[in-house]
């Protein structure tokens, strides 16, 4: 069996109770590492499943989009499982919202839940990973940022942030051997999808080149690479996508009569 060298690591994944964040904490922990995972509403069960593997398991509850909740989440971790090596920023919230009915809700909570969270956790990671010489980061991108997605503004803004944002963290940190890389992936089945019926799933797949939505196990190993010093030690700032050619492709998620009709005003009757 190929020896990762993640064993005994202390791992920190947001957002890591259900879909990609769920089976990236349970593929670390197959691989020996210890793994805090925090959410809104962290599943006991997950832990169990971490701790299962025979090793130790933290359930953190922690709202990202608020700072002083990010900045806790972050020493709760170091002290709870008794340092830290590896960050997987991994939470994201979708604000279903055409471009003329944008809130100030929608879209303050997508750009800090999915951008100004990671800018904060990392800021506090950074310092630690520099005073004890090492440390990884990988960040859970979107090919929102390849290919618009209808009716998710703050969602893209924030996803192509998160590019901009992993590259200035890349080059501050290699001086410190520290690697920061992005996973993208593309459309794998989440609760955002879960209200898509046959009809618009049949629309999303077709624009697919492999034909088929993503499975979370098809994003754990190329994590588990990234995380990894021993088999991608040279590697800082790169973007891996797994979409099944998705960014070779537009994907609608809607019709150009559906995006007329959603845009537009209502009309007053006198």
């Amino acid at each position: 069996m190929l020896d990762l060298g993640l064993k005994g690591k202390k791992a920190l994944v947001t957002g890591g109770g259900t879909g990609i964040g769920r089976a990236i904490a349970l593929a670390l922990a197959g691989e020996g590492a210890d793994v805090a995972i925090a959410s809104r509403n962290p599943s006991p069960e997950v832990t169990q499943e971490v701790e299962s593997r025979g090793v130790r398991g933290l359930r953190l509850v922690a709202d990202v989009s608020k700072e002083d909740q990010v900045v806790k989440m972050v020493k709760d971790t170091i002290d709870g499982l008794g340092g830290l090596d590896l960050y997987i920023n991994n939470s994201a919230a979708h604000w279903d919202e055409p471009v003329t009915q944008v809130t100030a809700e929608g879209w303050v909570n997508s750009i800090h839940t999915n951008l100004s969270a990671c800018v904060w956790a990392c800021r506090e990671i950074s310092r630690h990973f520099i005073a004890q010489g090492h440390g990884s980061v990988l960040i859970i991108g979107s090919c929102a940022t390849w290919n618009p997605l209808y009716r998710e503004t703050g969602y893209r803004v924030s996803k192509t942030g998160l590019v901009a944002y992993m590259g200035v963290l890349a080059v501050e940190m290699a001086p410190f051997g520290i690697r920061v890389n992005m996973l993208t992936p593309g459309f794998f089945p989440t609760a955002v999808s879960a209200h898509l019926g046959a009809d618009k799933m049949k629309q999303v797949l077709d624009g697919i080149p492999l034909h088929r939505p993503g499975k979370v196990e098809e994003l754990a190993w190329p994590a588990m690479l990234l995380l990894s010093d021993k088999l991608s030690g040279f590697t800082t700032g790169a973007e891996w996508v797994v979409d099944g050619g998705q960014t070779l492709r537009p994907l609608s998620f809607y019709t150009d009569e559906e995006i007329v009709q959603m845009n537009r005003p209502a009309v007053t009757k006198s």
